[in-house]
């Protein structure tokens, strides 16, 4: 891969930068980000790529164009990008739903340019370059969308490139990616809104401070919807059709679980609840334990580095004293991985 095109530059674009630059997998990497935000903290943090204010410039320069925004600019950026594109380019996106933005993609992309689709399963409720990552995509699934008119020389150089960013790779239709990402990470999201929304539709009826009593379970789910918001806005609507059935049949099963409760149904509630702690046993084991540690290894490590600094230890000192707590850090997630 010669030079590399990234369009927008938040959490999944500046962590592509990073691990690019790391693994030097690209001669360049050009970043078309329209956030002034973004553009500052990426020139902060010096996380290496060349930030442009053309497009044209970086798409004639680029071999492989990756869109890292929401779906909802998609249209007005292709239409800007028409003319400078060739058949040789390879384009691809990140975006978590497919359906609704591939009838935008086959309406507006001029002919004879192929754009073939990726998912990298990867990310976080927190947005912006500041909070990107090297290792986001280590050992974590990506997607790449395949149809019959799939070009199949682009698909290689994608499954290339994401294997040198480090993901596993999975081959999907669009319909089966949709149907799959509905249930499993859209509907928990929508959920998860919809929790926070009714803790403070209650907190206003019955004015209590429920924030202050906050328990593991409302907690978790407000990380969850501290996602970015327009990203989320995006996917809902772009796969409407498929998240719709998925709240229905949620409703369903709310339902059958309200029905159990108010009419003490013991082994039915108990059956339901026996079943889903198999599922959560079943997500443990396929979980990438090694990756799980080392995300969170990081993330420590490189807070206690900024704290021992901010308190004025010199760099020979921070790395001493890190070295020592290091596999106490260690030690304390594969405990808790394997407890759990």
């Amino acid at each position: 891969m010669k030079n590399i095109l990234l369009i927008g530059c938040g959490l999944l674009g500046s962590s592509l930068l990073r691990k690019i630059n790391n693994k030097k997998i690209a001669n360049k990497v050009f970043v078309y980000e329209k956030s002034q935000k973004h553009i500052s903290q990426i020139k902060k943090l010096r996380i290496g790529g060349t930030v442009i204010k053309n497009l044209a410039e970086g798409i004639k320069k680029s071999d492989l164009i990756i869109f890292c925004t929401p779906m909802s600019s998609y249209k007005d950026l292709i239409l800007k990008m028409n003319r400078y594109l060739t058949p040789k380019h390879v384009i691809t996106d990140v975006g978590s739903s497919k359906q609704e933005s591939f009838k935008i993609i086959k309406k507006y992309l001029k002919k004879n340019i192929f754009w073939t689709s990726s998912h990298p399963i990867a990310g976080s409720e927190v947005s912006g370059p500041k909070h990107g990552k090297v290792n986001l995509f280590d050992d974590k699934w990506c997607v790449l969308i395949k149809e019959k008119d799939t070009n199949q020389k682009h698909l290689l150089v994608l499954k290339k490139f994401w294997k040198k960013i480090g993901s596993k790779l999975v081959e999907m239709s669009i319909d089966k990616h949709d149907k799959i990402f509905s249930i499993t990470s859209h509907l928990p999201h929508l959920i998860a809104y919809n929790l926070v929304k009714s803790a403070q539709d209650f907190e206003k009826q019955e004015k209590y401070d429920l924030i202050k009593y906050s328990a593991g379970g409302l907690r978790d789910f407000s990380r969850i919807a501290a996602s970015n918001e327009i990203m989320w806005r995006d996917i809902f609507f772009n796969n409407k059709k498929n998240i719709s059935k998925a709240i229905e049949l949620f409703i369903k099963n709310l339902n059958s679980f309200k029905k159990d409760i108010n009419t003490k149904n013991n082994k039915s509630i108990l059956n339901k609840l026996i079943n889903t702690k198999k599922v959560r046993t079943k997500i443990i084991k396929l979980k990438q334990k090694s990756s799980y540690i080392k995300s969170f290894l990081t993330d420590d490590v490189n807070t206690i580095k900024s704290l021992y600094s901010s308190l004025g230890y010199n760099f020979v000192e921070v790395v001493t004293k890190l070295n020592k707590i290091n596999e106490m850090i260690k030690a304390t997630y594969v405990g808790h991985v394997l407890l759990n």
